[in-house]
């Protein structure tokens, strides 16, 4: 399943003093800021995002099981970002069962790939598997 994508956008620049918060060349506020806003649009309810030393973390709501979309600019142009899910494969180990997340990612997904392909800001739209 393909669960990352990147693209680029000018659409995204860090904020003021982020790139501390976060790590040199790292950011991802005002692009989880919009994912947010547009998954919630489609009926997908998020939860508040957390900062962390790659980049974004977006909860999404969901029964069961940890889902997330993590987000920022990793490396290269300043116009350069991917987004991944978390979980990035549709099998989860969870105490001694497998959880079967293709339902909930591809829902995500789905969203995800409508939104992007939507924003005429959005270019060179690349989904790959994890790994």
């Amino acid at each position: 399943m393909k669960t990352h994508v990147e693209f680029r956008s000018s659409k995204f620049p860090p904020y003021e003093g982020e790139e501390e918060e976060i790590n040199p060349g790292l950011w991802g506020k005002r692009l989880t800021e919009y994912l947010a806003e547009k998954l919630s649009e489609r009926g997908i309810e998020t939860e508040e995002m957390a900062v962390e030393d790659w980049g974004c973390y977006l909860p999404i709501r969901n029964e069961g099981f940890r889902l997330a979309l993590c987000c920022g600019h990793q490396s290269g142009d300043d116009d350069e970002f991917l987004v991944f899910t978390d979980p990035s494969t549709p099998k989860l180990k969870k105490f001694f069962r497998t959880i079967d997340a293709t339902p909930q990612l591809t829902k995500l997904l789905d969203a995800l790939r409508m939104i992007l392909e939507a924003d005429p800001g959005i270019s060179e739209v690349t989904w790959s598997e994890p790994g």
